[in-house]
């Protein structure tokens, strides 16, 4: 390398550029059609009861008793207005359990709402099949030419009965044909919902019977749509490992004959756990380990109610003795993918690769720890920006060493840069001789000049593995700073173009530029004054460089633009110490004004010269 500026620029581009092109020009769009779409289907879909009917997985000739029809319903409300209802309350949660096939169709996270704002809605993260964007999940029973209890099943439940962590609620149904079906149900003080069937047989034989379970989510879901976070289904089975499947994806699957539609089914497995995930909240079911099921993830565009998505089970078979009784045991996760709790789910469940139900990427041996070490901090301050601060000052302590032999390789390249100029100038047209020159002084002055990219090469998995933990986890979501930034997960929502907010008008998306970005700007401008400019290679080009990511970072988590801007200035102090223990001039300001100062002509040059006055011959 002869420069450490194209040095920076070669290795911030690569690793920078895509992610920002990406996110402007291929995921910003996305969003905007996904929720044009999203919308349209809503207005289009069909509201039926088809929506919780249809057969849930291929057994034999096993039939699902049809639910009474009802109305049509415009709203959520008045869908749940519709039916017989048991109350969840909880501190975190609160909904119903729908008593037409004991769903749990209704359900809303109190601890979350959809905007910063102080009376904005809390999240809903399920609604019943009748209503818009129906999403919900229900357990049930199958058997070859047998009474089954699914989604249509009226069940009863003690009256003013009211689910709590404290106050399980038990439903009871009689199919009349000598089965007798009970379940309980509970809820944790999170997120965790435990389904406990039995069935008592009162027949003179024994009845065989296959739990099942299932979620499913009717129309197009409004997802981001960006490439390093996976929206959909989701899944592990034993050997087959985390499978992840976008919604996208499942069109293009082999035709599944019990649903009609298209999907994946995987190998029957002893363990393991299925779901839909969003960005921040998930819906999985959680068989009985150690029974065995079959899962499959299945999309379906048949009938009136249009496209649904569907995740469900089927468990090993329950045979009920004669005059005796069986039962089995499942889970289902609702909620927030808050870490610690998802860690401690897949610990007392033994839930193999649970965690992974938050999206830690590919490279989660790096963005693991780096949430681990900001969530301790913010355990300390109370504040996951003053939290980045102080994960930036401690990286910067570990790599000070590293970043020392940089900085010192870089004031020596700035010592040595009218020597190098020279060289080019002497060996312009033999490229051979040039490097074999400037191999020489660095190999005399003991300079390497790869060295100086260390400390870019080193920002590079911090600055992805900070992005990823701040765009996937939900402890980052609505996490506020000092000021006006709300959220450390969105842009700065300020603009220069309306003066930071104090002109009454919005600021187009393209301008959107806000306080922080500018900051980060000027702080890698002033950066780049302090190092060695490249023989032939104008300043201003470089001092341009940090306008452009001022412009293509702004639409980044706030958070990650704070890290980028102090990291810059902790960069600052850092390199101007070590310049001036190496006997480096920092002249900043001479350098600033050299980026702005036009260099004269090759004619204008040669006029000057030939208008100086000869120089006059001394007199001995």
């Amino acid at each position: 390398m002869t420069g450490n500026n194209r040095n920076f620029l070669i290795a911030i581009g690569l690793s920078i550029l895509v992610l920002v092109l990406w996110q402007v020009f291929v995921a910003n769009p996305q969003i905007e059609q996904a929720q044009q779409q999203a919308a349209a289907q809503q207005a289009a879909q069909e509201v039926a009861v088809e929506a919780i009917n249809d057969t849930p997985l291929p057994v034999g000739n096993a039939t699902t008793p049809e639910a009474q029809t009802p109305e049509q319903f415009e709203t959520r409300e008045a869908a749940l207005a519709a039916t017989n209802r048991v109350p969840i309350q909880t501190s975190r949660v609160s909904g119903s359990i729908n008593l037409l096939g004991g769903l749990i169709d209704d359900l809303r996270l109190l601890d979350y709402r959809e905007t910063v704002e102080d009376d904005s809605p809390t999240i809903v993260l399920l609604s019943p099949s009748t209503a818009p964007d129906g999403y919900f999940a229900d357990f049930g029973w199958t058997a070859p030419g047998a009474s089954v209890v699914d989604a249509g099943t009226p069940w009863t439940a003690p009256a003013g009965a009211t689910l709590t962590p404290t106050t399980p609620v038990t439903l009871t149904y009689d199919n009349g044909a000598g089965l007798v079906f009970s379940r309980t149900i509970s809820i944790d003080e999170n997120y965790l919902f435990t389904i406990a069937d039995s069935v008592t047989n009162a027949n003179a034989s024994d009845q065989p019977l296959i739990p099942y379970g299932r979620v499913r989510r009717l129309g197009e879901p409004d997802s981001i749509g960006f490439f390093i976070l996976h929206e959909g289904m989701i899944g592990a089975f034993g050997e087959e490992g985390l499978q992840q499947v976008d919604y996208a994806t499942l069109a293009d699957e082999p035709l599944q004959p019990a649903t009609g539609g298209t999907g994946l089914s995987y190998q029957p497995t002893p363990g393991g756990w299925l779901g839909i995930t969003d960005k921040y909240w998930a819906v999985t079911l959680i068989p009985e380990q150690g029974r065995g099921f079959t899962g499959s993830f299945t999309r379906n565009t048949t009938g009136a109610l249009g496209l649904r998505y569907q995740a469900y089970f089927y468990g090993a078979n329950v045979v009920v003795p004669a005059g005796g009784t069986a039962s089995v045991t499942n889970h289902l996760f609702a909620g927030a993918k808050e870490v610690a709790i998802i860690n401690d789910y897949r610990d007392e469940l033994s839930l193999e690769r649970f965690d992974f139900l938050v999206d830690w990427g590919w490279f989660h041996f790096i963005t693991r720890p780096m949430f681990w070490l900001l969530d301790a901090l913010f355990g300390v301050v109370g504040n996951f920006g003053v939290a980045i601060l102080l994960v930036t000052v401690l990286l910067k302590g570990v790599f000070f060493p590293l970043a020392n032999r940089s900085y010192r390789s870089m004031a020596a390249m700035r010592k040595v840069g009218p020597q190098v100029t020279a060289i080019r100038e002497r060996y312009k047209d033999d490229r051979a001789k040039q490097q074999q020159a400037m191999l020489e002084i660095y190999r005399k002055e003991k300079i390497n000049p790869i060295a100086g990219c260390w400390p870019v090469l080193i920002q590079i998995p911090v600055f992805f593995a900070l992005y990823k933990v701040l765009f996937v986890t939900i402890e980052m979501r609505h996490a506020p700073f000092f000021g006006w930034i709300q959220d450390l997960s969105a842009p700065d929502p300020t603009s220069f173009v309306n003066l930071f907010g104090l002109l009454p008008f919005e600021s187009p998306v393209f301008l959107q530029i806000g306080i922080w970005p500018i900051i980060m700007g000027i702080t890698m401008w002033v950066q780049f004054q302090l190092n060695p400019q490249t023989p032939g290679t104008p300043r201003w080009i470089f001092s341009l460089l940090p306008v452009v990511f001022t412009f293509m970072l702004a639409t980044f988590p706030a958070g990650l633009v704070i890290y980028w801007a102090w990291n810059n200035f902790l960069s600052v102090l850092q390199q101007g110490f070590i310049m001036k223990r190496n006997g480096v001039d920092v002249d900043l300001l001479g350098n600033i004004r050299s980026t702005f100062r036009r260099k004269p002509k090759p004619a204008e040059a040669k006029a000057v010269e030939v208008a100086k006055p000869t120089e006059k011959p001394k007199k001995n």
